[in-house]
């Protein structure tokens, strides 16, 4: 599986990395952080208890659909979708539609993990 590296930096210090690396001035390191956070709180209200829950039942269970999903963590198929999709902005799981199968007239989602760790970068000077 992958590891997604975080980094915590200010708004300013992050919009000036990207500067750097925009104008050519530095040169983004392969294994450095993929994803930005603007505080270690703003990190933590992702990886929350309960997601990681999520994460680990996506992981270990494999669930075809939501609905799947939805009886395996007893959480409502609304309070899931929209933790999926956001788990799935930030490049942590993957939300794939299946080959067959309808559900008026939607076809059914699978959640794929796509990371099993995070390490985080965090400068304090």
């Amino acid at each position: 599986m992958n590891k997604l590296n975080i980094g915590i930096a200010s708004y300013e210090e992050m919009k000036q990395w990207t500067l750097d690396v925009a104008t050519g001035r530095i040169k983004p390191d392969p294994n450095g952080p993929k994803l930005w956070f603007t505080s270690l709180k703003a990190a933590a209200n992702l990886f929350t208890e309960e997601n990681r829950q999520l994460l680990k039942v996506i992981a270990d269970q494999h669930p075809q659909s939501i609905a799947e999903l939805e009886k395996l963590t007893h959480r409502k198929a609304s309070n899931l979708s929209r933790t999926l999709k956001k788990l799935e902005q930030y490049g942590l799981v993957r939300l794939v539609e299946a080959e067959e199968g309808r559900t008026r007239g939607k076809r059914p989602v699978r959640p794929e993990l796509l990371v099993d760790s995070v390490n985080v970068s965090l400068s304090l000077l």
